[in-house]
């Protein structure tokens, strides 16, 4: 069967994830990043902005500052100018990075008009403001917390009947997912002890057997209320209340050599360790795979003869403009992205995009090979988006006669987290939910 002919029937591929995700033979883990804290239950509810507007209020606070705005806005000008001519886009990662390479390098004089103090003082700004960009907790009024999605996702957890416990590895500081497990009352471990100044307890994380029914919770690019404390000749982890010193793993040129310390290390192991067992299976979501140490630490497991699989739900929709202004849509993952290269090379790796998948070493699209009916055990409609039949009355500009052709393409939801945790919801019984 040649490229072009060759379809993925995502009614068949989401039965088959189902029946991972209710199998007490599997370890089930999830792979969370930026994206699942960007997603919302419902309009109104509390999130982290994307890298986008990240930017645009990161800039707009270095541009208005009250004492070194006007510096700040040019060296702006200058490093926008600089990354350009690199074909690099400018956000809120590659300015982090500029800005700390220029501290590294320079020793008297400046730099984007700059001395080593002020590019420190900007550093140190915009560090500072993606602190408190995703400390979005403060938002969230007490009794509120189910408008979260994280609390639907947490409420799976809850009700779903598992042998073994749900472990959770995200890349995003902020308390949302303490907030849904908490606010559901789940016992979860996150690799610190303790209650006065919890501390970090790595040897913890290397017995995969340890509290083996506690769900766990591994911030592996630090968390809010992380913070390094002096002991004598040595340091430990403790959390505490957050603050601008709070350990975390800046999104700029630096993290690949940041996420070599503790606890971050520790944390990476444990990825590694999980996906070495047999019978595991790792669902991402919200992350686009841009971390080359996370990536290492997956592929270097999936080598190894172990049974795991890793599932990607891989949201690639990006909106952009036409020549006309108006918003046109546009889904990215194709034959030569970078992460299906990467799938198309380890069968131990299914990418699921909204268009198009690849599934066992195989690239191609979504297309279901039979019209839904109510027979079904899975309902269409949680996970898939069909496209409207070709030649609709609104394209003939004439009455309904029959004549549509049903074509079964359309868009998987899933790498939605917003849907994703929806279909998990829809696989519980509405009397166990509520």
């Amino acid at each position: 069967m040649s490229e072009i002919e060759r379809t993925f029937d995502p009614s068949e591929c989401i039965r088959g994830i189902q029946q991972l995700l209710v199998s007490d033979k599997k370890k089930i883990a999830f792979l969370f990043g930026a994206g699942t804290s960007l997603a919302k239950k419902e309009d109104g509810s509390p999130s982290v902005p994307a890298i986008g507007k990240m930017t645009e209020l990161v800039e707009e606070d270095l541009r208005n500052d009250p004492d070194k705005g006007a510096l700040f806005a040019s060296a702006i000008d200058e490093i926008q100018e600089e990354l350009s001519q690199q074909s690099l886009s400018f956000n809120v990662e590659t300015l982090l990075s500029n800005v700390e390479e220029k501290i590294r390098i320079i020793c008297g004089g400046t730099l984007n008009g700059l001395d080593k103090a002020a590019l420190e003082e900007m550093d140190a700004k915009i560090r500072a403001k993606i602190q408190g960009i995703v400390s979005v907790h403060k938002s969230i009024e007490i009794g509120k917390e189910d408008l979260l999605i994280h609390h639907d996702f947490a409420k799976w957890i809850c009700n779903a009947d598992r042998k073994y416990a749900v472990e959770i590895f995200t890349t995003n500081y902020d308390y949302l997912f303490e907030i849904g497990l908490e606010a559901v009352g789940i016992p979860y471990y996150d690799g610190f002890t303790g209650s006065y100044k919890p501390f970090f307890n790595p040897d913890s994380l290397e017995d995969i057997n340890y509290l083996p029914q506690q769900t766990k919770l591994w911030k592996i690019h630090g968390s809010l209320g992380l913070h390094e404390e002096a002991i004598a000749d040595s340091k430990k982890i403790i959390r505490m209340n957050s603050d601008t010193n709070d350990l975390l793993i800046y999104p700029s040129s630096l993290k690949y050599s940041n996420s070599k310390k503790q606890p971050y290390v520790a944390f990476m192991d444990r990825l590694n360790v999980f996906l070495k067992q047999d019978d595991a299976v790792l669902f991402v979501c919200g992350y686009s795979f841009g971390d080359d140490h996370i990536n290492e630490r997956i592929l270097s497991a999936l080598s190894t003869n172990s049974t795991s699989h890793v599932f990607v739900m891989f949201y690639d929709i990006v909106w952009e403009k036409d020549h006309t202004g108006k918003d046109v849509k546009e889904n990215t993952f194709c034959l030569d992205s970078e992460l299906a290269k990467i799938a198309l090379k380890n069968r131990k790796i299914s990418v699921l995009s909204t268009r198009s998948a690849v599934i066992g070493g195989q690239y191609s699209t979504w297309k279901l090979k039979r019209e839904p009916d109510k027979e079904d055990s899975l309902n269409v409609s949680w996970y898939y988006d069909e496209d409207a039949p070709e030649n609709s009355e609104a394209e003939l500009g004439q009455e309904h006669k029959g004549g549509e052709a049903w074509t079964g393409m359309g868009e998987l939801t899933l790498p939605d987290f917003s849907w994703f945790t929806r279909f998990l919801k829809n696989m519980i019984p509405k009397n166990e939910w509520e």
